[in-house]
């Protein structure tokens, strides 16, 4: 049984790599020859090793959301809700401005930079902000039926709401928002906490 040639690429590296292309320049407007002149491989290798655009595209988000998601669930693991709300809202502005890293989130703004023909990549980035919108709804759900939220409280308003505000930031951090101005975005959006 014939092999293949081995990878003569190190994988983690060509997907941190192709993965700040994507933040910077978007799903589009990164290049094939912008991300293998990043990656240090040829179109051949990246099709070989990802499939095409689209798939070391979905791998880099997966590599992005790696990074994040540790975060998430440990803020939305304190014992109140509001904390780690509070923990969710104070860390986003962290990360979204952090040295080294491209301002912003991938997840916003990549939705952005795909347009219609890209409508796959549109669904893909649409699907995992959902999944972080429901993992606030969840633990705002347990809030309420804890007595920590009144029992009028909308927890997929309020989901939605904290969402938003941090997408919100995202969008400020690409434009330049210093973390101190995102903390502050933060507190004020914690005043919506419903008593």
């Amino acid at each position: 049984m014939a092999r293949g040639r081995p990878r003569n690429f190190d994988m983690d590296q060509a997907l941190d790599r192709a993965l700040d292309v994507f933040w910077r320049k978007g799903y589009e407007g990164a290049t094939l020859c912008d991300l293998t002149e990043a990656m240090g491989i040829n179109p051949p290798s990246l099709y070989a090793a990802f499939g095409n655009k689209e798939g070391l595209f979905c791998k880099a988000l997966d590599r992005y959301a790696e990074a994040r998601d540790g975060f998430v669930r440990e803020a939305l693991g304190v014992a109140k809700a509001r904390d780690g709300v509070a923990a969710l809202l104070r860390g986003t502005a962290h990360l979204l401005t952090e040295k080294g890293s491209p301002a912003g989130c991938l997840f916003v703004q990549g939705i952005a930079g795909a347009g219609e023909h890209a409508q796959c990549i549109r669904d893909e980035l649409n699907r995992r902000r959902a999944a972080g919108e429901k993992s606030i709804r969840e633990r705002l759900k347990r809030a309420r039926a804890e007595g920590e939220l009144p029992a009028g409280a909308d927890s997929a308003s309020l989901a939605r709401y904290f969402t938003t505000v941090m997408e919100g930031m995202a969008v400020q951090a690409a434009s330049g928002a210093s973390r101190k101005q995102l903390e502050a975005v933060g507190q004020t959006a914690l005043r919506a906490w419903p008593e």
